[in-house]
């Protein structure tokens, strides 16, 4: 793994933190230029997807061809979609099941979901698909339900007690990484306590019940258990842990929650940065930076514009910070060793 992130340049080890989406309205050149030239490491696809597998596998057998020794380090792309059930499920028509919501899909036995996730995730790796973002790891309690806006109202919780969820997330996540697909456990610390959609509204997202021994915390660490290949961070802010400061840019809750107490050593990921309503006072590229200081790795944006200012962030950061170089070698070398675990990278 060293000898892959040693030959990688400053600009290289910056595009490999960052993931950018690709809308369906956009066509499937439209990241060209930005995955070559800016060297990016993945791509997931975004905006509802629903011409079938054979759509989705031309795009992703294009997004495929762009990595190479020049344009990418010679890693592949990570190329991931949200394919949780009900509402969030960004591809479909032929070739894809029409996925129940995880509310639904909680009602099932453990064994039968990991039958049925190994069925949909092989309908992503046909697709091209190699990281689902999901399962969802949030708890939302029945007290709260469908107010709760990123989940609840869209039923995309397991269940309402934290011991469930952790259960049937994990039962996903064995049928997705039977199917040869990654995983990504969301929305750490949890988003079932606000009211507030992050992607929405910087309003109604702060939490003042989680703490750092919260029993909604059970989930995540089942799926930590369980070998997930990545955690996804949330932009909600939690009072009891680090009062004002979105999860995203808090060095207590990525480096010390998650990193430290809860013992995660693979590759974390912010929720999207790019358009996320939470974050949108923060200046892109310091989105990118206060993400990799606090301890994470890849930088999600929705909004590909935004990949000048976060790839340029991170290249100026380092050149002038050795402390934060080592934070970025520290964070690409965590991508490097899922892309060789994952077939996008060879150690030889």
């Amino acid at each position: 793994m060293t000898s892959i992130v040693d030959r990688l340049t400053p600009a290289e080890r910056a595009g490999q933190l960052l993931m950018v989406g690709i809308d369906v309205k956009a066509g499937r050149n439209s990241l060209d230029s930005l995955v070559t030239g800016r060297h990016l490491g993945g791509v997931v696809l975004l905006g509802g997807w629903y011409d079938g597998s054979a759509s989705v596998r031309s795009t992703t057998n294009h997004l495929a061809s762009l990595g190479s020794a020049r344009a990418t380090g010679g890693l592949g792309l990570l190329l991931a979609a949200d394919q949780e059930g009900g509402n969030v499920q960004q591809l479909r028509g032929a070739g894809f099941t029409r996925i129940p919501s995880a509310l639904d899909q909680g009602t099932l036995s453990p064994r039968d979901l990991t039958a049925a996730a190994t069925s949909w995730g092989r309908e992503l790796k046909r697709a091209g698909i190699n990281v689902n973002l999901a399962p969802v790891a949030d708890t939302v309690p029945s007290s709260i339900g469908t107010a709760n806006q990123p989940i609840g109202r869209w039923g995309r919780e397991y269940a309402h007690d934290a011991a469930r969820v952790a259960t049937m997330s994990v039962a996903f996540l064995k049928g997705m990484h039977a199917a040869g697909v990654a995983t990504s456990v969301k929305h750490f610390p949890g988003l079932g306590r606000i009211t507030g959609n992050t992607d929405l509204t910087a309003r109604g997202i702060t939490d003042s019940v989680t703490t750092t021994h919260d029993p909604y915390l059970e989930p995540f660490a089942a799926g930590i258990g369980a070998g997930t290949d990545l955690v996804m961070v949330g932009s909600a802010i939690y009072s009891r842990i680090d009062p004002g400061v979105n999860a995203v840019f808090s060095q207590r809750i990525v480096s010390g929650l998650l990193r430290d107490q809860l013992g995660y050593r693979g590759v974390v990921i912010t929720d999207d940065v790019g358009a996320a309503k939470a974050v949108a006072a923060v200046p892109a590229g310091q989105r990118a930076v206060r993400f990799v200081a606090a301890g994470g790795d890849i930088v999600l944006t929705a909004r590909p514009g935004t990949v000048p200012a976060m790839h340029d962030a991170l290249t100026a950061r380092m050149r002038t910070d050795p402390a934060f170089a080592d934070l970025v070698e520290a964070a690409v070398t965590r991508v490097v060793t899922l892309k060789v675990a994952r077939g996008l990278a060879s150690c030889r």
